[in-house]
């Protein structure tokens, strides 16, 4: 998987997917990277973890936030002139617990996911996707969750995470043939999520895996990586499962 000449845009860059997903790219000989977090500290250890000669943007913004994620994306085209590889990886539960009943969720918090999971997809997207679509090529891959499907106590998650996988396939449609919009949807993932999960809730979700374990995230970044390569040409407005067979039911 080569993206050798490719300029890459990673949301999210600092957290543990981040920096998977950008390890894949530097070990396929990226061209550039423009980089955003929420965290500052997280952006400097992800920029200093990278190849002293890869040319490179970063930013820390809000992505949910359109004049933060305006001036990441204003600093990246600058930098670059255009960006040929997007990753949408900001998303998450915006509530102080993992698991709220429907019926006791806050408005604040059911706007607040949804804005988590789904603003950044929009605002970098209306970026960067205008040259993608001018010089006839571009790949995006949009982070949805195995919950999308429902989730007894993450309404308000699964909801947004619905609503990516949709957009996605409406992005595919809007932007086909040159450029292709595919998400992938992972089951539990080692995040710092997961580090501060109880025990009990660990051994529950990971035993719904067929191989009875979360997924480390270079195995989620892998998938990423696929359908931003050539060779996933002919795949668009698609959704991979990365799961241990985890299947939704929606």
């Amino acid at each position: 998987m080569s993206f050798a000449t490719r300029i890459a845009a990673l949301s999210g860059a600092g957290g543990p997917m981040g920096r998977a997903v950008l390890d894949r790219l530097v070990a396929g000989g990226v061209a550039g990277v423009a980089l955003t977090d929420i965290s500052s500290r997280r952006l400097d250890a992800a920029v200093a973890a990278l190849p002293p000669d890869l040319p490179y943007v970063a930013t820390r913004a809000d992505v949910t936030d359109a004049q933060e994620a305006k001036g990441f994306c204003d600093e990246a085209l600058a930098a670059f002139g255009g960006i040929d590889l997007l990753v949408n990886l900001v998303g998450g539960l915006r509530g102080r617990q993992l698991y709220t009943p429907l019926l006791e969720i806050p408005p604040e918090q059911w706007r607040a996911t949804l804005d988590l999971n789904l603003a950044g997809i929009l605002h970098l997207s209306r970026a960067f996707v205008p040259g993608m679509l001018e010089r006839g090529w571009g790949r995006i891959v949009n982070v949805a969750s195995i919950v999308y499907g429902g989730e007894a106590g993450q309404a308000d998650y699964a909801a947004a995470k619905a609503a990516v996988a949709s957009l996605s396939r409406s992005m595919a449609a809007e932007f086909a043939p040159h450029v292709t919009v595919n998400c992938v949807a992972p089951g539990l993932t080692r995040t710092s999520v997961t580090e501060n999960m109880p025990d009990d809730q660990q051994a529950r979700l990971t035993g719904l895996a067929m191989n009875r374990r979360m997924a480390d995230p270079a195995e989620v970044a892998e998938a990423i990586a696929f359908f931003l390569t050539d060779g996933a040409r002919f795949v668009t407005g698609d959704m991979l499962s990365v799961s241990g067979g985890i299947r939704p039911h929606l």
